[in-house]
């Protein structure tokens, strides 16, 4: 039911009308393209119709069209919040051999490594201490790490409290499951499971995978459908910018959305678009295939944007600096800050992580400097979880969402986490700068009730023990 066995039967991925609709449609109509921006400006989702006419355009006055579109629907659905989280790599044991991949099975120059429970708890207690409250744990695809032990550390991580502190949501990125193995994974209280198809292209996949369980494109490309047919109803996709040629990856991407709509009623609730970063002894990560550079980058971040207007995007520490404050302006709703991809790295403090890592981080600040840098631009940082423990997920959330409720609900909720990380954790210049911001977002609330009961949360939490309070 979840996934196709026969390999001639046709996916969701309709390979021929992607590639007439990208050869169709160039030299799009002005008109066309405002009509199309104005569509997601009223919080509709694009056909693959309309992306592939964003796509195509090259005109200069048609892309600062898309790019102010994309800014002005970010600050209609999520407004100035940029939500924070760190990934915590549990194991490198791989035996795929994907080409681009430095956990490769082939690889024999990285060092091998898996966290035992005690050691999860560790590298738990080293992030809260930083002020972490959200996490994503990565797992090579490896038999170890099957669905139990996957769920004993998600288990072991909100087990560690330390101050005031502890972990509120842990999201998965692991290898594709059975039924029954998202189920097992479920019960354990996580939040959203991440599986990256990396190319939506068939034969570029079937390539760049020669060998492993990764290298059934079909198992892969349902293995979200199994995940919700278990009761994961918050799922992220993305793809690897870098194997095959982008435009083809964005119009994977939003047909997976539609897949999951049509299907489920709910779209993605995250979705990733790494670009494909140097790994130790892996040449074609030096030298992808199809290089995207950051002005294409850029452009296909805002017509994501545009595309799934209640889609979360997240951009990571693999690009630079300059990069991410760029995006963050008009598309990008989460990142990660204060990451280390090395295994066992945030407790030990691993000087030659990049031994044990998938890939090379392009921003490796600290939370603290992340966190004064967005403040310094007025974002309102978020480690707000609160949706997901009132139920508002999968269709619930987007009963929420579309008439704008979320944005009513998740800045209060932004305000009140960032508070605590004020109290608990920030440095003196990085307090005073959230602070302002505080202030000023404060200003905004229009509702005299919640601004009541908030700022009787915010002086709880300046004042008591008391933490965690959200609406």
């Amino acid at each position: 039911m979840f996934y196709i066995k026969d390999s001639k039967t046709k996916t969701f991925i309709d390979d021929e009308k992607i590639s007439t609709l990208l050869q169709e449609n160039i030299n799009p109509d002005p008109k066309r393209v405002e009509d199309i921006i104005q569509k997601s400006l009223d919080k509709n989702r694009l056909n693959l119709e309309e992306m592939s006419y964003l796509l195509n355009c090259e005109d200069e006055r048609l892309e600062n069209m898309i790019f102010d579109g994309a800014k002005k629907l970010k600050e209609k659905v999520y407004g100035n919040r940029i939500v924070l989280f760190a990934p915590m790599y549990i194991g490198n044991e791989c035996i795929n051999d994907c080409e681009y991949c430095g956990f490769r099975v082939s690889n024999k120059e990285i060092f091998r490594n898996s966290l035992s429970i005690d050691e999860v708890k560790q590298e738990t207690k080293a992030l809260i201490d930083r002020g972490h409250k959200r996490l994503i744990l990565v797992y090579g695809e490896h038999p170890m790490y099957d669905a139990n032990f996957i769920a004993k550390t998600v288990e072991a991580v909100y087990s560690v409290k330390s101050g005031h502190g502890n972990i509120r949501r842990v999201n998965i990125n692991a290898a594709p499951q059975t039924i029954e193995g998202f189920k097992i994974i479920h019960d354990a209280g996580i939040g959203t499971f991440q599986v990256f198809q990396e190319t939506y292209h068939e034969k570029t996949f079937k390539k760049i995978h020669p060998r492993g369980p990764k290298s059934s494109y079909r198992w892969r490309l349902y293995s979200l459908d199994r995940a919700f047919g278990a009761g994961i109803d918050d799922v992220g996709i993305g793809a690897l910018f870098g194997m095959y040629d982008w435009k083809y990856e964005m119009m994977g991407l939003l047909s997976h959305a539609i897949h999951f709509e049509e299907r489920f009623n709910v779209g993605p609730h995250t979705i990733s678009f790494p670009r494909i970063e140097p790994a130790l002894n892996t040449p074609v990560s030096e030298r992808p295939p199809y290089i995207v550079d950051d002005k294409k980058f850029k452009k296909l971040v805002a017509i994501l944007r545009l595309a799934v207007p209640y889609t979360g995007l997240i951009l990571t520490a693999r690009e630079p600096i300059s990069i991410r404050n760029d995006l963050m302006e008009f598309g990008v709703s989460q990142i990660d800050a204060g990451s280390n991809i090395g295994v066992g790295a945030y407790s030990t403090q691993d000087k030659e992580s990049y031994k044990k890592s998938q890939f090379v981080l392009g921003d490796q600040r600290s939370l603290d400097e992340v966190i004064k840098q967005l403040t310094d631009n007025n974002f309102l940082p978020s480690f707000c979880t609160g949706c997901y423990r009132l139920g508002r997920t999968g269709e619930h959330f987007m009963e929420f969402a579309i008439p704008g409720f979320v944005k009513r609900f998740c800045t209060p909720n932004a305000i009140s986490t960032l508070m605590e990380y004020v109290v608990d954790y920030a440095s003196d210049e990085t307090k005073n700068s959230c602070l302002k911001v505080i202030n000023n977002e404060l200003k905004g609330i229009k509702d005299i009730n919640m601004k009541e009961k908030l700022l009787s949360n915010l002086e709880k939490i300046k004042s008591t023990d008391q933490r965690d309070l959200y609406f």
